[in-house]
């Protein structure tokens, strides 16, 4: 019995993508993060944010911690 009624390939396919998105989404959060420079302790609460809240933690940076960087 194929998940979600598909063939083998693209099911494999589609759990690749949902297990992979959000640890490529932490990642690239993460490096941005450590690379900018914030005001203050800014940097270090956003690095613990993402570590300790890995999907929430990287889509709350790129909506709200990307606009607290020094230009």
């Amino acid at each position: 019995m194929h998940l979600l009624g598909m063939p083998g390939g693209a099911e494999m396919l589609i759990i690749l993508f949902i297990i992979s998105f959000p640890v490529i989404l932490w990642i690239v959060a993460l490096v941005d993060c450590l690379k900018s420079n914030f005001a203050g302790d800014s940097k270090i609460i956003w690095v613990l944010v993402i570590i300790f809240l890995p999907v929430l933690g990287s889509i709350l940076y790129f909506l709200i911690g990307r606009n607290q960087k020094i230009a």
